[in-house]
């Protein structure tokens, strides 16, 4: 019986792979943050469409620009202007405050994980540091 299976020298048409990339723990729980955020603004778009607040087309506008934001902000938050786009995000859920109040409590909580997991992430962060140094 012959092996079929092929080492990666074997196929030298075969472009070798990159190493992944080792992402921190501030990347790493600021994505999931602004991943929870996605949900809460999709639910919350939902909601307050069915408040008759404004007409459906603004409402599910404004909510599917937040959510692309929101999207972008979990690819770029590994650069640091891409965590200065996040904190400028957060201040950005909380004005929906001016719309509805239940929605700016939402948010509030948000901005409070979003505070926690910078300080844990920003710590974590240091210590490996000086862990490997």
């Amino acid at each position: 019986m012959t092996d079929t299976t092929a080492s990666a020298s074997d196929q030298p048409d075969q472009p070798a792979r990159r190493p992944k990339r080792e992402r921190g723990a501030l990347e790493s729980l600021l994505t999931v943050t602004l991943g929870m955020e996605v949900l809460a603004v999709i639910f919350g778009t939902l909601a307050i469409n069915g408040l008759d607040i404004a007409p459906p087309g603004i409402v599910f506008g404004v909510g599917g620009a937040l959510v692309l934001l929101l999207l972008v902000a979990t690819r770029v938050v590994r650069y640091r202007w891409g965590v200065w786009f996040g904190h400028a995000l957060q201040l950005l859920l909380l004005s929906t405050g001016f719309i509805e109040v239940l929605a700016a409590v939402t948010a509030a909580i948000f901005v409070g994980f979003w505070i926690y997991c910078f300080v844990k992430g920003t710590q974590l962060d240091a210590a490996k540091r000086a862990a490997t140094a």
